[in-house]
């Protein structure tokens, strides 16, 4: 895994972003936990060192959120996976880039199935989901409520 970080201006909400950081990580299933510590380490930091009030809830949502996305690389994109943490406003802001154009699709409700919930779970707990097509795979952007 590789991790980046720095101060990126947010274009879309007019306001400076706090630090966003970034991790890249090979494809396999270890990136799954890996990307749960990354979101709540860099939640940890914003809050230590920035002093943004952080809640255990949240934190917890953003580890479920980015644990179900990393998931859906794993299983459906033949390739790595870059996941960038944000905060924006009053937001998490979460990115995660894979290689599969294909787009993630809603299976229809059904209480006798097992699995294939994660994106159903995604879009409860998100304020905002983005997703678009990009030269060699996808984008999905989230947003977390922080409080």
């Amino acid at each position: 895994m590789k991790t980046v970080e720095g101060t990126v201006p947010n274009q879309r909400a007019q306001q400076p972003s706090l630090a966003r950081a970034s991790a890249a990580y090979d494809a396999g299933t270890e990136m799954i936990p890996a990307a749960r510590d990354f979101v709540s380490g860099y939640l940890a930091r914003a809050q230590a060192e920035h002093g943004l009030p952080v809640t255990t809830k949240a934190v917890q949502i953003a580890q479920l959120v980015v644990s179900e996305l990393v998931t859906n690389v794993t299983k459906y994109a033949p390739g790595p996976c870059l996941l960038d943490a944000e905060i924006v406003g009053d937001d998490l802001q979460v990115t995660v880039w894979d290689t599969e154009a294909a787009m993630p699709g809603l299976a229809a409700p059904d209480a006798e199935r097992v699995g294939r919930h994660g994106m159903e779970i995604v879009l409860t707990l998100c304020r905002r989901f983005e997703i678009s097509r990009h030269a060699g795979g996808k984008r999905i952007r989230v947003c977390i409520a922080l409080d």
